[in-house]
């Protein structure tokens, strides 16, 4: 099966097998469910299916030989600007701990920490809540590597713990929650289902269940306009029950999610008729979710209007919503430069290519937006006061 948009790099024969090994696991699964699964389901599947799944199968994921970088990696400048917002939130806090989800490499903590120990404002705790048993390995092995006095701050859970107060930090998060793809029809909705057919994998479409039906509803309803007729896109169910288990969770203190994504009226846009559902294999971009499971990533952006509405209705406050150039110079990105400028033109020409990548329109800085969520917490992170973007939700 070839990807939509280009022919992408033959993975190898053992990747191949692995490969083989989900499909036939997803294979049962269409079995017992009469012959099909909704796709949430499969992406379920091909991301988080133990020992198989794209995030706890052992392949290399982030940086430059993996499939896709991050904000971390792109820079430390990144997560020290996050740590000054910690360090508020600390602040209003007798005591405060950092909660991250799916820590990635572990670079992004590994950097936190040693900001926040420089600004003499370490966390009782950094808990990090990864399925990924080897990911686990690896974050453990960078944090060690980089911050190996703050390693014994450093713990995982593999759920959320019943009580906690201080910072949660969700950095492409929501992004990688399975999402539901459906179609518009002049009197309906209709969603995919996936299915084997041969010696791979099918979508189709069908009648819409009604959990999917009603979100297609709440949409309309909030870009105050019926979608037209032939518009494909999707929508993520899990927003809500994971913001109403996060507030129940915290007790005190803010949540910062980063991620990609727009308002409901420029996700649903009548010109963004084919959704943004995104795969990545080996830093290449195309559009096929059914190539080779389990072997790349597969994502869609976020609907940040359904998201605020799901955490207000959940019980947070808003602390703000702006791009991530915004929020990133409202954190002290220049500072920050300043504290680093260096006589060594390639270290000053790194740096500046690193702030080019987090700010500028064409690379992440509007791409990505951040969010702030705070409970029984009367703060304003200067984070959201360069550019206030909560009138696009």
């Amino acid at each position: 099966m070839k990807p939509d948009a280009e022919t992408l790099p033959e993975p190898s024969a053992e990747d191949q097998r692995r490969s083989q090994l989900l499909l036939a696991a997803i294979e049962q699964e269409c079995a017992r469910q009469s012959g099909s699964i909704s796709f949430a389901h499969y992406m379920h599947m091909a991301l988080y299916q133990p020992g198989l799944g794209y995030y706890s199968n052992g392949l290399q994921k982030f940086g430059v030989n993996g499939d896709f970088i991050t904000a971390p990696a792109v820079s430390a400048l990144f997560s020290q600007c996050l740590a000054r917002q910690i360090s508020m939130v600390g602040r209003e806090l007798e005591t405060y701990s950092v909660l991250e989800f799916g820590a990635g490499s572990g670079l992004m903590a590994a950097d936190i920490l040693q900001e926040l120990a420089r600004q003499n404002a370490v966390p009782e705790s950094y808990q990090i809540l990864e399925i990924s048993t080897e990911l686990r390995q690896r974050q453990q092995a960078t944090i060690a590597a980089n911050a190996p006095e703050l390693l014994a701050r450093v713990s995982w859970l593999d759920a959320l713990p019943e009580h906690f107060q201080g910072v949660v930090l969700a950095n492409e998060v929501l992004d990688a929650m399975p999402v539901e793809c459906f179609r518009r029809r002049v009197d309906s909705v209709e969603q995919m289902y996936v299915r084997i057919a041969g010696n791979g994998l099918k979508s189709g479409y069908q009648p819409a269940s009604t959990g999917v039906a009603a979100a297609v509803a709440a949409i309309e309803e909030r870009r105050e306009a019926t979608l037209p007729n032939s518009y494909y896109s999707e929508l993520n169910l899990h927003h809500r029950p994971w913001l109403e288990a996060l507030y129940q969770s915290l007790e005190r203190g803010a949540v910062l999610l980063v991620d990609y994504g727009y308002g409901v009226k420029e996700y649903y846009h009548e010109q963004r008729n084919r959704g943004t559902l995104m795969c990545h294999y080996q830093q290449r971009a195309h559009a096929n979710p059914l190539w080779y499971p389990g072997l790349q990533d597969i994502t869609s952006y976020v609907d940040f209007t359904e998201v605020a509405d799901a955490a207000i209705d959940a019980g947070f406050e808003m602390l703000g919503y702006t791009t991530q150039a915004a929020f990133l110079v409202g954190s002290g990105l220049a500072e920050l430069h300043a504290e680093q400028v260096s006589d060594d033109v390639r270290v000053q020409v790194s740096l500046s290519q690193q702030i080019k990548t987090l700010t500028l329109p064409s690379e992440m800085g509007e791409r990505f937006k951040v969010m702030g969520l705070a409970k029984a917490l009367a703060v304003e992170l200067n984070g959201f006061g360069v550019q206030d973007l909560r009138s696009r939700l």
